[in-house]
Parts: C-alpha cells; sequence; structure tokens
C-alpha cells in the first residue's frame, strides 16, 4: 500500500511533532517524566508508521514485525542495563542516531548522484528544494552524524572501562583537528561548487573518514569525570544531525525533533557545565586549554589526626535527638543500589516526627536526574526531594547532614578555595559543611571524580561512617528502630 505524501500525512506529521513537543515537556518534573516518556514514544511511533506507509517503503506486515523486535531489544537493554551503566546507554543510542543519520545520508548522496546527476543535473530531484542547499544538508548530517557516532562509541569506551579513564593527550592534537577540519572545509567547497563527477565524489568519502577521525580525537582527549558533559553534547549533535537529514529528506517531523533535542543538549550541556564548573569551550574542541586533574598532594596533612570515625549506634543516637535531617545521596548510592534501605531510613525517621528532605545536586552520579531516577525507584516522595539553590540556605537549620556516597559535590574547596590550580574552584556544591553535623557514609577517603582531598571529612563537625552505603544505611535503620 503506497500514497503520496497528501495533506492527510502532514497533518498526521504535525500531530506526532505535537505529541514529541508534549513528552519532552513532561520530562521536565519527576512526577510527569514517565507520562512524557509515553507520550513521545507514541508520537515516534506514529512518525515511524506513517513515514514507511507513505513512502511505500515496506508492508505493514515488516512495519510491525520490525516494531516488535525493536521493544524486544528496549526491553532487554532496559531490564539488564544497571542505573550506574546509564552514561553508557544514553552514548550508545548517541552513537546510533548519528549512524542513521550518515547511512540515510549516504544512501541520498549515492542515489541522487547516480547516473545524470555525476553531469549536476537536478532533473531526478522529486522536490523543488535546490540542489544545492539538498548537497549542503546532505555533507552537514554526514559530518554531524560521523562525529556523534565515533565521538560516543570513545565516550563509551571510557565509561565502561576499554579506554583508560584519563585524558589521552596525544601531542599537536589541536593542530591536528585543525588539519582534520581544513580537510572537511576543502572537500565540502569542491562538493558545492564544482560539477559531481567519478572522481570528485570520492571528497564525500574524506568528509566522513576526517569527521570520524576527528570524532574520536575530540572526545579521546576529555577526561572520564567529565564524559556526561561529552554525552549530553553528544546528544545535541545527533539531534542536529537529524534534523539536517531532515531537510534533505524533506521530512518536517524530523527537523522539527532533531532541532529539538539539538536545543535540548545544548541547554543541558551549558548546565551541567555550570553545575561542574567546566568550560564549555573546552567541551566542544575536546578540552582544548585543559589539563587533567593530579590528586592532592597535601592529602594526608589534610586528614591526618583529623578524621573521626563513628558507628551505626552513635549516628542513630544523634539522629534520635534531631528535629532535621537532610540526606544528600551521590554515586556511592548508586554503585551500592542502596536506595531503598535509604527510603526505609527516611520514612523511620519521619515516623518519629523528624523533618526529612533529600538534596539533590544536579550532577550528583554520572548523569543529570541520577539521583532523582534512583530515588523514585525507591518510592520517595516528589515532596521530599529539593534542589540544591533550595536546599543551600536550610543547611544553617539542619541538624544531622547524611552524605551518602558523595564527594566532589559536598567539597568545600568549591567556595573556600580560588586556586586557580584548583579544578572544582567555583562549582556550585551542596553546602553541607554548615550543618550542626554532617555524617559522611563512605568506603574510604579516596578522593572523588576531581581527584582531589576534600576537607569536609576533616571537619570538626564530621563524623565518617566507612562503610558500603547499602550496608551502612540498614545498620542505621536497625540501631534507630533498637533505641
Amino acid at each position: 500500500m503506497t500514497f503520496d505524501l497528501s495533506l492527510t500525512t502532514k497533518i498526521i506529521y504535525l500531530v506526532a511533532a505535537v505529541l514529541i513537543i508534549l513528552g519532552l515537556k513532561g520530562l521536565s518534573s519527576p512526577k510527569t517524566a514517565i507520562r512524557g516518556n509515553i507520550i513521545a514514544s507514541i508520537g515516534m511511533l506514529i512518525a515511524i508508521i506513517i513515514t514507511l506507509i507513505a513512502n511505500g517503503t515496506i508492508g505493514i506486515g515488516w512495519i510491525f514485525a520490525g516494531i516488535i523486535s525493536g521493544s524486544i531489544i528496549g526491553v532487554i537493554l532496559a531490564t539488564r542495563t544497571t542505573i550506574t551503566s546509564m552514561p553508557q546507554l544514553v552514548a550508545t543510542f548517541n552513537g546510533l542516531g548519528g549512524a542513521a543519520s550518515v547511512l540515510v545520508t549516504t544512501n541520498e548522496f549515492i542515489n541522487r548522484n547516480a547516473g545524470s546527476v555525476l553531469s549536476n543535473s537536478t532533473d531526478i530531484l522529486t522536490t523543488d528544494i535546490p540542489f544545492g542547499f539538498l548537497l549542503f544538508a546532505t555533507l552537514l548530517s554526514a559530518l554531524i552524524g560521523s562525529i556523534t557516532f565515533w565521538g560516543s562509541m570513545i565516550a563509551f569506551s571510557k565509561l565502561q572501562g576499554l579506554l583508560p579513564d584519563n585524558p589521552i593527550l596525544i601531542p599537536g592534537r589541536h593542530i591536528f583537528n585543525i588539519f582534520l577540519l581544513l580537510i572537511i572545509l576543502l572537500s565540502s567547497i569542491v562538493l558545492l561548487t564544482q560539477p559531481i563527477n567519478e572522481i570528485n565524489q570520492y571528497f564525500y568519502w574524506a568528509i566522513l573518514i576526517a569527521s570520524a577521525i576527528l570524532g574520536v580525537s575530540l572526545v579521546i582527549s576529555i577526561g572520564g569525570a567529565d564524559m556526561p558533559v561529552v554525552i549530553s553534547l553528544l546528544n545535541s549533535y545527533s539531534g542536529l544531525a537529524a534534523a539536517a537529514t531532515g531537510l534533505l529528506l524533506g521530512n518536517i517531523l524530523l527537523v522539527i525533533g532533531g532541532s529539538l533535542v539539538g536545543a535540548a543538549g545544548i541547554i543541558l550541556t551549558s548546565l551541567m557545565c555550570k553545575a561542574m564548573n567546566r568550560s564549555l569551550a573546552n567541551v566542544f574542541f575536546g578540552g582544548l586549554g585543559s589539563t587533567s586533574a593530579t590528586e592532592n598532594e597535601n592529602q594526608d596533612e589534610i586528614y591526618e589526626g583529623k578524621v573521626k570515625a563513628t558507628s551505626a549506634d552513635e549516628v542513630a543516637l544523634l539522629l534520635d535527638n534531631a528535629s532535621k535531617v537532610m540526606i544528600l545521596p551521590g554515586y556511592g548510592m548508586a554503585v551500592a543500589q542502596a536506595q531503598h534501605s535509604i527510603h526505609d531510613l527516611a520514612e523511620s525517621l519521619k515516623s518519629k516526627g523528624i523533618e526529612v528532605k533529600f538534596a539533590i545536586h544536579p550532577v550528583a552520579g554520572r548523569m543529570p536526574g541520577h539521583m532523582n531516577v534512583l530515588l523514585a525507584e525507591a518510592d520517595v516522595p516528589y515532596d521530599d526531594l529539593i534542589e540544591m539553590d533550595e536546599a543551600n540556605p536550610l543547611f544553617k537549620e539542619t541538624d544531622v547532614a547524611i552524605v551518602v556516597g558523595a564527594n566532589d559535590v559536598v567539597n568545600p574547596l568549591a567556595y573556600k578555595n580560588d586556586d586557580p590550580g584548583n579544578p572544582i574552584a567555583g562549582m556550585p556544591i551542596l553546602q553541607a559543611d554548615q550543618a550542626k553535623t554532617i555524617i559522611v557514609i563512605k568506603r574510604s577517603l579516596n578522593p572523588g571524580f576531581a581527584n582531589i582531598a576534600n576537607p569536609l571529612f576533616a571537619a570538626d563537625n564530621t563524623l565518617m561512617l566507612f562503610a558500603d552505603a547499602k550496608r551502612a544505611s540498614m545498620d542505621l535503620l536497625t540501631s534507630f528502630k533498637n533505641i
């Protein structure tokens, strides 16, 4: 069954686009995130089906076979991927999006430039769009898509431990990157200004290869701690590649959806850079001017003789005498899968009239919203979660702040030490050091991603509960109930 891209089809595209927009709006709040995800998925499903039918690509049977197969793969990925591995999954999705753009674009380039197109004829074009514009969209989609795919694969490899976590700084990398950009620029000029023939069509392949190498070079020079920011940027790139592909195909939904993803990704990347005290230019240009952080040489001086270990029984007594408690979750909670026991502890505290809030840093964990997802999974009420700007003024009134597996996001050096050599100087943090008593649940004094010591662990009002976050929270719950 085939039919032309009629008014009805365009209206369906518009409906699908509205559903995707409403879905993205729903993702702005934990309360509506699940509903938003479902709405956006329905919009995309409608778009895929109508596109395949309208263009007569394949029959109905094949469409549903593909939907069922994809759904099975998605369910397997969703159920087998741990929450700590979510950044790797997102990197994979970004990469596949970029690869899809490259494949579609390459197919269009080959088909549109077969036969008569080699003489630069535009007779075979099925739209009124100028040939030069279509060719520009082709090259743009190929460039961004290739960078996205190969950059995402490097990001995945770093997060998965397949490549070194530290930045791999190749000598002369910036000159090499400029050289690659020149190849891409000159190849694009040739294709856009000269009649396409059997010889200069190979400049397209030069663009693909150079952009692939550029994607690897840009990402490999960035450390693993900054990979979440890189993934957010690559997510934006995948959207831009999709938008360029939409221009090439004359597909309004791809243009709208790709533009939304591209804009949202750039905004999120900017917010993450601000939250992590990173330069957006460094992320764009592969760590231009950045250096890898080294472990604080004064760590022993900061900690020696000042760190006070505690026990679950002692902390339980402190909690029993508290009226306001703030829980600050971090990556250690995600690794230990301690969200359920932390929820049980919070509920036990509230049952005795103690006010409990969860202070959420925007980049606690490996991705924005990481802690929100974990706590929602454990049925922590949304009203108990407060953002950093709301939490910081409350710490002075907080009797006990419990830091669960967090490090850099509570390091007071961020606002108490403006040394240029301090990698987190100026980074917005949860100011837990201002609470009356701080309990830090951590397995050791090892540094966080910034690789520097944390004076909070040695503060006069801090007690260290050295244990796995899940084990520690379960012990705390037992001790608190036994009082």
